[in-house]
């Protein structure tokens, strides 16, 4: 009953999310400390590398997607964005410098940029859309599994194997491998109409229910900043530095149980209240990180905001797909990377500026004001129809 519905594809896609995860998480919970203590850099120059490389993926899922709608296989782009970033990431082993860290870490981001859009898409292909809710689901929380995973696995391997973090980085290949073998060997191309070509290479910006949809997303991520924020928040409170990991373990695990329930959910009463659901929990959840006191209060608005994530990730991808056309799913997955990429920078900007200038309720009340917002404008733009579909106003 658990995978019902659940197509080849679609697992075999859980299982490639899931040990990517596993393997960049191996890697990036220890990259600020192996660039400052062992490469000597400084803050700073981790801002420049994570800055540098999210803003190339988040360009590249916009190409890329609209590439895998005029091309026949979605597959080979999916292969190639998993096969760039599992044999760059743990190349970081071998970094002598910053520099090096900054174009590795570049080359890995250029994978994800490449895949992210294109696979999304080729799920949509794979899955039945009575249960595309639960497909989506289902993927994310494969990967919020490998997000546990990982840290663990790292965990164990400085404790009781390896004696240093470099070790660990070359490690971090073998589930990478095998996730260009699963790709290569189980996943299957699903023959699809191709989109239309004509000329106008990022083909404007969507138009219609899909546009409208988009910007919505949009004004919600500009007050959805860096979660490194709330971890910020979490040790002003009271949570020692020892029980930071356990709280984002704890916070992934809420995430990894609770994506696919509702993202099944999702394809029996309809996509719209679930979203608004969940953007009206991260709306409260916000709204109590401004004014929570106690470390209890820190753990239960984590779970809370583990819930908001189990809410939404699939779900806004189901939704996205009921919207476009079948030949332009690619694109549309491109757009909806692109617009959630460029709105978490000045979202985080924007975020810290509230905070140091005004103060923190304000911060945190600024980012629930904006989710109460865009779920207001889903409610008000995007009426319901069946259980999964959509019809724009």
């Amino acid at each position: 009953m658990f995978f019902k519905g659940i197509t080849g594809n679609i697992l075999v896609l859980g299982m490639v999310s899931f040990l990517t995860d596993l393997s960049s998480e191996m890697i990036y919970p220890l990259l600020p400390v192996f660039l400052t203590t062992v490469l000597g850099a400084g803050p700073a120059i981790l801002g420049v590398i994570e800055g540098v490389a999210e803003s190339t993926a988040s360009l590249l899922k916009l190409v890329s997607g609209i590439v895998s709608d005029r091309v026949t296989d979605r597959k080979k782009l999916v292969l190639s964005g998993y096969g760039i970033s599992s044999f760059a990431r743990p190349l970081i082993a071998a970094a002598t410098g910053p520099l090096a860290v900054l174009v590795i870490r570049f080359t890995d981001r250029v994978g994800k940029g490449i895949r992210t859009s294109p696979r999304d898409a080729l799920i949509a292909d794979s899955v039945d859309p009575v249960i595309r809710g639960k497909a989506y689901g289902f993927h994310r929380s494969m990967d919020h599994a490998g997000a546990i995973v990982g840290p663990l696995v790292a965990t164990v391997l400085l404790a009781y194997v390896v004696s240093d973090i470099r070790t660990v980085f070359w490690l971090a290949a073998i589930p990478g491998i095998l996730t260009v073998l699963l790709i290569i060997f189980k996943v299957k191309e699903v023959e699809r109409r191709k989109g239309p070509s004509n000329g106008r290479f990022l083909g404007l910006f969507p138009h219609g229910r899909l546009r409208s949809y988009i910007i919505i997303l949009f004004i919600f991520t500009l007050g959805n900043s860096s979660d490194a924020f709330l971890l910020l928040q979490a040790g002003r409170l009271g949570v020692s530095p020892i029980m930071i990991p356990l709280l984002w373990a704890f916070f992934h695990v809420v995430k990894m149980f609770s994506t696919m329930p509702f993202g099944a959910l999702s394809d029996r009463v309809g996509r719209r209240k679930i979203i608004i659901a969940g953007w009206g929990v991260y709306a409260l959840t916000y709204f109590g990180f401004g004014f929570a006191t106690t470390e209890l209060h820190v753990w239960l608005l984590f779970t809370l905001y583990g819930l908001f994530y189990g809410l939404t990730e699939g779900t806004e991808k189901a939704l996205l797909v009921d919207i476009a056309p079948s030949e332009e799913r690619g694109s549309a997955f491109g757009w909806y990377n692109f617009a959630i990429g460029i709105g978490a920078l000045p979202a985080s900007l924007l975020f810290g500026l509230i905070w140091q200038e005004v103060g923190v309720q304000a911060a945190f009340g600024f980012g629930a004001g904006l989710a109460a917002l865009a779920a207001v404008l889903l409610m008000f733009f995007v009426k319901p129809g069946r259980a999964g579909d959509v019809r724009l106003s």
